[in-house]
């Protein structure tokens, strides 16, 4: 099945107000009804495009990373697309066609297209076709550490990257990871994860790693915490660090997501308290 793809809109005035939608202090999940008209934003730079926001870094919710579903109409999109130079991204594609134009290179985004940028990079993404285009965009600010380079920028496509079934499984879980998990250059993964109708994370996951999990394809029933969530193809979920995870996929499709989370760096410390006068 093609990925998810959020249209917008409006529900009808009759249907209920009760949905799924939580937040709570160790996750949160935003059911695919949220991302509606009302709930869109628009960013300066970027011409006929509307987003939604799934992730900004803010006291009790994401620390690490802020994530997008943003809808390019066609012409559209920006010269201009990043304010921060010290961001990093990931952009994947769900619906339609853009062109990415990296140190003046061009590159052809379809639906499955992955492409990394480092901090610093020039780049700008543009509409090519007559309809709506659509992609995930997963920023972080990078953390450089001395003796070692910034990544350098790719595009690849999903269908390039081998899935790795996890250790035990059968295939029942694969994960598709775009960077090389020695690589210690790169802060961040972002991943596709797949699991075939009965496939499980069979324990809680409980570890330093912050996750955003938007649904692509399928439904299962996800671990959050306490809490057992119903979860379906479109709906972001957020988990905090040290959040307990775990999910079953029922069928009778696949169940597939992509999976944000931050790596390979020491944790902050608080700052050493200023000296005390006497």
């Amino acid at each position: 099945m093609p990925d998810y793809v959020p249209r917008g809109g409006l529900p009808a005035q009759t249907e209920l107000t009760t949905d799924r939608a939580v937040f709570t202090e160790a996750y949160a999940v935003l059911p695919r009804r949220t991302m509606s008209d009302i709930t869109a934003s628009r960013l300066p730079h970027w011409d006929t495009t509307r987003l939604w926001v799934l992730a900004r870094p803010l006291s009790g919710f994401a620390e690490t990373f802020s994530q997008y579903v943003v809808e390019v109409s066609p012409g559209g999109g920006s010269d201009r697309p990043e304010s921060d130079p010290n961001a990093e991204a990931v952009l994947f594609v769900v619906d339609g066609a853009l062109v990415l134009t990296l140190d003046g290179r061009s590159h052809d985004l379809t639906p499955g297209s992955y492409a990394f940028l480092p901090p610093g990079v020039a780049w700008t993404l543009r509409s090519t076709s007559d309809a709506t285009a659509t992609f995930h965009w997963i920023r972080k600010r990078y953390e450089p550490v001395d003796g070692l380079d910034a990544p350098a920028a790719f595009v690849t496509r999903e269908r390039d990257v081998e899935a790795v079934p996890m250790p035990d499984t059968d295939g029942a879980w694969t994960t598709t990871r775009f960077v090389d998990v020695e690589d210690l250059r790169h802060d961040m993964h972002v991943n596709i994860v797949t699991f075939a109708p009965g496939g499980a994370i069979p324990f809680p996951e409980t570890h330093v790693m912050e996750h955003g999990l938007y649904v692509l394809e399928g439904k299962a029933v996800y671990l959050l915490n306490r809490d057992w969530v119903e979860v379906q193809a479109g709906d972001f979920m957020w988990l905090r660090a040290f959040c307990p995870q775990a999910c079953y996929a029922g069928g009778p499709g696949r169940f597939r997501y992509l999976l944000y989370k931050d790596v390979n760096r020491h944790a902050a410390l608080p700052p050493a308290p200023a000296p005390t006068a006497g």
